[in-house]
């Protein structure tokens, strides 16, 4: 090749060094796909700008397919950031040394799972759980939900000390709290475990039909969803980046960003605080000991 030649394509050649840099550089997060991931889209984009402003750097969101893709790409370094579920985030913190839960949202302190039935079930609203439930059908959230799999699987234990396969004549996963609200609606499962908040939401929005599902019991509160992040940051994005992250999150207090949570505000969290979620998780194996 010429000389002139060569000369010619060092611009070209300068351009996509500089964009693999900018590249490299991109800050990218993830939350688990706890609802409808076209709203999943709308509401993290918009997080995406808020923060890409706050801590100068190009912020993107990658929508992932489910709970274990969300940790799998927290541990991979395919993002350095992600909304969890309690359970998720301890599951993905136990993987990337150093990482931390940053901030909560207000509701998250004091979280809770409603269990619902369809109305042809014959199961009334109770202060417990009762032998009601023995025998009918019963759908989770995500196998790796907090609200929807792992606390209602607790406290299904802890009342009628058997597995849920053992209460229930057939047991399922909808995926989604969305999914399940719409699957006991249908009578497709008589009874499902769901997050209360996508739950007062749709209600709300006019998706939920009270004459075909009601809630029948309610959880005890426990620490729920979070931003964790990856202990690397700082050596990746330069010091002092995470504390940036943890202010932009505390200080989100736009209306619009944080009615599509929804939540009223973000306050500050630790890993000390999931602890409770971890000892549920290994006393029912679902995290090894």
């Amino acid at each position: 090749m010429s000389i002139l030649r060569r000369l010619q394509q060092l611009p070209l050649i300068a351009a996509l060094l500089l964009s693999g840099l900018a590249q490299a550089d991109t800050f990218v997060f993830t939350a688990i796909p706890d609802e409808d991931e076209s709203r999943l889209q709308q509401r993290f984009g918009k997080v995406a700008d808020y923060l890409s402003e706050q801590l100068g750097v190009e912020v993107r969101y990658i929508p992932v397919k489910s709970y274990a893709a969300a940790i799998t790409a927290f541990r991979n370094d395919q993002v350095q950031l992600a909304w969890f579920g309690g359970l998720s985030g301890v599951q993905a913190r136990g993987l990337v040394p150093g990482s931390e839960a940053l901030a909560q949202g207000f509701e998250d302190q004091s979280f809770k799972t409603y269990f619902i039935a369809n109305t042809s079930a014959g199961v009334e609203p109770a202060d417990t759980l009762t032998d009601a439930l023995k025998g009918k059908t019963f759908t989770f959230g995500s196998k790796g939900s907090t609200s929807g799999r792992l606390m209602p699987e607790f406290y299904l234990r802890e009342q009628f000390d058997a597995a849920p396969e053992k209460i229930f004549s057939r047991v399922g996963f909808s995926g989604d709290h969305s999914r399940t609200i719409a699957q006991v609606q249908s009578g497709a499962y008589q009874i499902g475990a769901v997050n209360y908040s996508v739950w007062d939401s749709e209600l709300q929005q006019g998706k939920v039909d009270q004459s075909k599902v009601q809630v029948i019991w309610t959880t005890p509160t426990y620490p729920d969803y979070q931003w964790s992040i990856r202990g690397d940051v700082d050596a990746r994005y330069g010091a002092g980046f995470k504390e940036k992250v943890r202010a932009a999150l505390l200080e989100m207090n736009d209306p619009a960003l944080l009615e599509s949570f929804p939540r009223q505000s973000f306050v500050p969290a630790s890993n000390d605080d999931y602890a409770p979620i971890e000892a549920t998780a290994k006393a029912i194996g679902l995290l090894d000991e």
